[in-house]
């Protein structure tokens, strides 16, 4: 049985939001090129899928009639008059653009596709770099996002009767997919973001805590800008692993935006490809069906490094250092991983230390005895 699927076309990369929008598709081409330079798929453990659209009725699992409806007319070149009552503007996070239903649709059905081939048991783990699109709301866009796909998978693995933890390592809080399912006690959100105080969208804070039979469910993880490697997966495996075992999921959602990487132009985070690599290990050694998505980053090559890594650990295989000789060409780099971490200011290290304790501190108060465990 293969052991990790890649779900990708081509097709998930031609679209152009703006030409000077940050969110670039290009980076999924560079990210499979890379993977195909390596072979990774003629490894024996790995299957590449071509992906389909969702369906409207599966879009209806989260989004409004009135919402898809708007998508579609404006991906069309009509109704801009009524673009910003759904959060679209020319010239702001969320333009609309020529193609831009028939994109949406392809990135959210090949995360379901990912989904079925998860749940049916057809592969240990699914990985969709063109998923992860967690700002999404259910009447309006957000953040780059049009369709929020990871929602979308937690009610098609709901439906299916299992339960589901979501784990979202995007430098920014998964807060469309927390807002979806904040009553809901059978669905599990950790959220590990650069706080909502310096970052968009400014929430993820400790205290959103879920509500009703959801309250203790939503895990909110806030972190200070230029929070490195070290601090980063001390905190992560001091909160993550503990209530991901005592929740006892069926299955993983993980969000790996990689707008964490230290060089990120939107972000403040300070994560290296190897802070990366140990958090995916970290999902990977749950031992549980395993649905890994994409997410933010934005540089380019960046992503590309960071995401083929990522799907070498699914794979259980390393990867040369010495990048392929094409691509190293082409973007002008030769390595694979990082070859030291980013320089940080002293002052800066106490003070991101000092509050990745307090807020793991305030998630072991509030969060853990929900779960049974010792805070």
């Amino acid at each position: 049985m293969p052991r990790a699927a890649f779900v990708y076309d081509d097709r998930m990369s031609r679209h152009e939001l703006r030409s000077d929008h940050p969110m670039r598709p290009v980076r999924l081409r560079y990210t499979h090129e890379l993977l195909q330079g390596y072979g990774a798929f003629e490894h024996d453990d790995a299957m590449l899928v071509t992906p389909r659209s969702a369906t409207e009725d599966e879009l209806l699992w989260l989004h409004t009639p009135e919402y898809i409806a708007a998508v579609r007319r404006l991906s069309a070149g009509e109704g801009a008059h009524e673009a910003h009552r759904f959060n679209f503007s020319l010239q702001g996070d969320n333009p609309y653009y020529p193609g831009m239903y028939d994109a949406a649709i392809l990135s959210s059905g090949a995360t379901l596709l990912a989904a079925e081939l998860v749940a049916g048991g057809t592969v240990d783990c699914a990985y969709n770099i063109s998923g992860g699109l967690h700002h999404a709301s259910a009447g309006h866009a957000s953040g780059f996002c049009v369709f929020n796909d990871p929602a979308l998978a937690i009610h098609y693995f709901l439906r299916r009767g299992m339960r589901v933890a979501y784990v979202d390592v995007d430098a920014h809080h998964g807060d469309g997919v927390q807002e979806a399912f904040y009553g809901d006690d059978r669905v599990l959100t950790i959220s590990v973001h650069e706080s909502g105080r310096y970052l968009f969208p400014g929430t993820g804070f400790v205290g959103e805590l879920g509500e009703g039979p959801g309250r203790g469910y939503s895990v909110n993880l806030p972190l200070f800008p230029y929070t490195g490697d070290d601090v980063y997966l001390d905190a992560f495996r001091q909160v993550v692993p503990p209530l991901i075992r005592a929740f006892a999921p069926d299955v993983l959602v993980a969000q790996m935006g990689i707008d964490s990487y230290h060089s990120d132009p939107l972000t403040h985070l300070q994560l290296t490809t190897e802070g990366f690599v140990e958090v995916v290990r970290e999902f990977a050694a749950l031992g549980i069906p395993w649905l890994a998505l994409g997410g933010g980053g934005y540089d380019l090559t960046a992503v590309a490094r960071s995401w083929t890594l990522a799907y070498g650990v699914m794979l259980g295989v390393e990867f040369p250092n010495e990048l392929p000789r094409g691509f190293a060409l082409e973007h002008g780099i030769a390595h694979l991983r990082d070859s030291a971490p980013p320089e940080v200011p002293a002052n800066l290290r106490l003070d991101v230390r000092r509050h990745a304790g307090e807020t793991v501190a305030a998630v072991r108060e509030h969060i853990f005895p929900t779960h049974g465990i010792s805070g």
